[in-house]
């Protein structure tokens, strides 16, 4: 016989664990489906364990440059392996946490790979083979995605790295070439470049980070150059000579071929969704470039059955999923008031040094949609806590409405922006103005003061610089 419930969820990442949680919540007979770790990708091989390999990774930077604080560290060194041992048990630690939030909340945890049957039936093979039946009135499908692969580029986890391979990595290269520039490519360049690694750069586009602000990412490839990075912009990488421990890369930019031999090399050219072997098609799912297809609720269009997170396409980013599996459960549960996510409002973040973050309409996608504009910005040297921090380096820029004084976008670059960023998310979905901004008192001294004084500095009002 089937175990019935009233909602189940294909997948246990941040758009999944956290739908079965919210619809648990909501009074829901609930189940989730992972084949592997709840947490997914993004806590087991993603979000979580990288920034614990970058945070060494800063660690590390900080103590070579103790001196500058006035602090004595000599002869400082790290341990490769170590690094990546604390990196892993994170990522444990918190997937433990996910089965207890599973249990905490009622949430039945089914180990094993799910295929839909039928209309609101599933079938669930565990990994000693048995199946389970299993149905629902409604099914998620919260499967995420993979790196995307290209015929001559393909991992193969000793020479080729995926995102996976390198964050258990079977060795520290001395020579390493990324290929993508976008965020996961950049931090994992930026961590291998810390620890010394020749850092070679492939993007295919005019410039590193091409979706940030150009002046962003302007900033960005300066920095990166500085610390020693070769960054290779409107470039492809076109073949991958392996060899017994080295990988010789061809390179072809702006129509000159040139040879670049590495230790190893990190594909980093986007993801595609994990739509294969689901039993999508058998009840008229759609599939488009590799996602699922669905409205703005998460709904496919097919009675009962929804899709959330990287698996429904862009922005492929946890905090997205997540949003979007609490917004399909509330749709599902009836619950008064649920509206869809607006994407504009959604921060995307790069963790490399400096950091990366931005929300809303770039300055030209701003003029490109018809808006006049009214840009600020404001420098860290110009900010005392940046100066104390040791952390000069970067700036906040923020674009207006000339007329009416929206918000239409935020972009920063430099220590802890990341963090940051959040402000200008909230001051977005609560609609506010230069004026509300203007009028907001920001505590002294913080980073968060060079906000208040870009959103001054757009409409000629700013003091410190």
């Amino acid at each position: 016989m089937s175990e019935v419930y009233d909602l189940v969820v294909v997948g246990g990442g941040p758009g999944g664990y956290v739908a079965a949680i919210r619809g648990a919540q909501l009074g829901l007979k609930v189940a989730c489906v992972e084949r592997e770790n709840l947490g997914g990708i993004c806590l087991n091989w993603g979000c979580i364990p990288t920034k614990a390999l970058l945070r060494s990774a800063e660690v590390f930077h900080l103590a070579k440059h103790a001196k500058d604080y006035g602090i004595k560290a000599e002869n400082v060194g790290f341990d490769f392996d170590a690094i990546v041992k604390r990196s892993r048990g994170v990522a444990g630690q918190l997937s433990g946490g996910i089965k207890s939030l599973f249990k905490k909340n009622k949430v039945t945890h089914i180990a094993g790979e799910a295929k839909i049957t039928g209309k609101g039936t599933l079938s669930v093979k565990a990994a000693d083979g048995k199946t389970t039946e299993v149905s629902a009135k409604d099914i998620i499908v919260a499967t995420g995605a993979r790196a995307r692969e290209l015929p001559h580029l393909k991992a193969d986890g000793k020479l080729v790295w995926s995102y996976r391979h390198a964050l258990a990595p079977n060795m520290m290269p001395k020579k390493l070439l990324v290929i993508g520039s976008g965020a996961i490519g950049i931090e994992f360049a930026s961590f291998f470049n810390e620890l010394g690694a020749d850092v070679t750069v492939v993007e295919m586009m005019d410039r590193v980070l091409p979706v940030e602000d150009e002046e962003v990412s302007a900033f960005a490839a300066k920095s990166f150059k500085k610390q020693g990075m070769t960054l290779m912009t409107e470039a492809a990488v076109t073949e991958l000579k392996k060899g017994a421990n080295t990988v010789t890369c061809v390179v072809e930019q702006k129509g000159k071929k040139q040879e670049i031999t590495v230790d190893r090399v990190i594909l980093a050219i986007g993801i595609t969704g994990n739509v294969e072997n689901l039993g999508l098609e058998g009840v008229g799912i759609k599939v488009d470039r590799g996602h699922i297809v669905t409205d703005e609720w998460g709904h496919t269009g097919v009675d009962g059955f929804w899709a959330i997170g990287d698996v429904a396409g862009a922005p492929w980013l946890a905090h997205k999923a997540s949003h979007e599996g609490v917004v399909a459960v509330e749709k599902i549960a009836g619950v008064k008031g649920v509206h869809p996510m607006d994407k504009g409002n959604i921060p995307g973040c790069t963790y490399c040094r400096p950091q990366v973050a931005s929300v809303g309409l770039t300055e030209a996608k701003a003029k490109e949609a018809g808006h006049e504009v009214r840009v600020g910005k404001f420098p860290f040297i110009g900010n005392g806590k940046a100066i104390a921090l040791g952390e000069p380096e970067g700036f906040v820029k923020t674009v207006f409405d000339k007329k009416t004084g929206e918000l239409l976008g935020a972009h920063m670059v430099g220590a802890e922006v990341t963090e940051l960023i959040q402000g200008y998310v909230v001051a977005r979905t609560l609609e506010s103005t230069e004026a509300e901004l203007m009028h907001t008192v920001f505590p002294h001294p913080t980073l968060s003061e060079m906000m208040h004084e870009s959103v001054l500095d757009a409409y000629g009002k700013v003091i410190h610089f």
